[in-house]
This record gives structure tokens, C-alpha cells and sequence, in this order.
């Protein structure tokens, strides 16, 4: 079922793009209404939605909620396009992310329930369900509510006001990993390590758990940035020489 779910969506991608790229829609234009599109595509409302996220990913349609698709570009851009460049940096937000979710996994170790965990289970399951059907969105609203889940658990009310208030920044960001298809799942089994440590109480591990994943992420978007050293390397340099 994923196979053909993929292959649907693909389909439908490379459809919509070589119009774009002939002038079919040309630059600016405004898409066919969804339903009218999926009819003619003959493939699902999810299917098509999916496809469209894609090509606005690769910065070719702008989505405008409640007012349509429009036609951005002719050309897709090398790598993903990031829709917030004029708000913050790819890079800057995922090193946003390293640092303040890091602290807050190392914070919900010491206070995660059995409430929580029941919780994690669930979501969990779901994600891997809507990464192995290409359910891309829905996996992007998982994966955001993992985040902040924990988020909620450290307590501290002003990273959590900060990162919902950058909902739209973050699950984007959290997005445009997934559409590297043979690493799909690479999100899931980095949850799963990330629970793994919070479940123990492991409160370094849990830390270092989310800061590998963020790191990844990034890196499957494209984007590598520098991190500091953990402490851990730093004291095991040998200190100086004694005058």
C-alpha cells in the first residue's frame, strides 16, 4: 500500500510540475480547484494535497489558505525552498531548536508520567502508520505534537510560548526532511531513542537523544550548522602544561 501510495502521489507531482515548466499554468496563475484537479489526476484529495505540498516545497506553488494555489516558479529550487526566509534562517531555526529542546528533554526526564508514556506510545504508533502510507502532513502534526509534548512535560512556559509561537516555522522545518522518501521512517526510529531515554529517567540522554535528531533533520533538509562542543569532549581535553 505504501508503494502505490507513493507512487500515486509522485505521479501526480511530476503531472502538475511539467505543466508548470510548459506554461500549461503559468507563473502566477491560479490552480485548478482541488476537487476539479483530483478528478482529473484521478487520484485522491490526500494524494493531491500531497503533491502539492511537495511542489511548494520545492518553492514552484505557494499555497494561500482559502484562497488557493498559485504558481510561483517555473524552476524548482536546488534542495527545498524555505517559506520563512523573511522571518528566520533554515539553519538558525533548526540551531533554535538544538537549544532550547535539548534543555527541555533533559527537564522532561525528571518529570515524565506513566500518562505521558501511554501518551508516547500512541503517538508513536501513529507516526510510523502515516510515514509508512506517505501520509506526509499527517506526520508532520505528529511529529510536532511529540516536540511539544515534551516541551509541556519540562514546564518551562517560556520555551513553550516560544516554539507555538513559531508553530507554523517549526512544523515546517519539522516537514521538509521527509521528503528525502528512502529516509522516511529516520524520524520514527529517532522518536523512538528519544523516548527510550526520556522513559528511563535518563536526563543527559534524553538531551543528547533530541539534539542527534534535530541535527539529523536538519541535515536530511539539507542544512548542516555548527554545535557546541558537550561537555563531556571539553573536560576530557588534557589541561595545559603547569608553568
Amino acid at each position: 500500500m505504501k508503494n502505490v501510495t507513493h507512487t500515486v502521489t509522485d505521479a501526480a507531482t511530476t503531472t502538475i510540475r511539467e505543466r508548470i515548466e510548459s506554461g500549461i499554468y503559468p507563473v502566477g496563475s491560479l490552480l485548478p480547484a482541488q476537487r476539479q484537479l483530483s478528478e482529473e489526476l484521478e487520484i485522491s484529495r490526500a494524494s493531491l494535497r500531497e503533491a502539492l505540498s511537495t511542489l511548494e516545497a520545492l518553492g514552484m506553488l505557494t499555497i494561500r489558505a482559502g484562497k488557493g494555489v498559485y504558481v510561483e516558479s517555473t524552476k524548482a529550487m536546488n534542495g527545498q525552498a524555505w517559506r520563512f526566509a523573511n522571518q528566520s534562517s533554515l539553519p538558525d531555526t533548526y540551531q533554535m531548536r538544538y537549544a532550547l529542546e535539548g534543555f527541555a528533554a533533559r527537564m522532561a526526564a525528571l518529570a515524565i508520567s506513566d500518562a505521558d508514556s501511554a501518551w508516547f506510545d500512541e503517538n508513536l504508533e501513529a507516526l510510523h502508520g502515516a510515514l509508512s502510507a506517505g501520509e506526509l502532513d499527517e506526520a508532520a502534526q505528529l511529529d510536532f505534537e511529540f516536540h511539544m509534548r515534551i516541551i509541556g512535560i519540562a514546564g518551562n512556559s517560556a520555551i513553550d510560548t516560544v516554539l507555538r509561537g513559531s508553530a507554523e516555522i517549526m512544523k515546517e522545518s519539522q516537514r521538509l526532511p521527509f521528503y528525502q522518501r528512502e529516509l522516511l521512517l529516520s524520524t520514527y526510529h529517532e522518536h523512538c531513542a528519544i523516548f527510550d531515554a526520556l522513559k528511563a529517567r535518563d536526563s543527559e540522554g534524553a538531551g543528547r537523544a533530541i539534539e542527534a535528531h534535530i541535527t539529523a533533520a536538519a541535515q536530511r533538509a539539507g542544512v548542516h550548522f555548527p554545535t557546541p562542543p558537550r561537555a563531556a569532549e571539553t573536560s576530557e581535553s588534557p589541561p595545559p602544561d603547569s608553568p
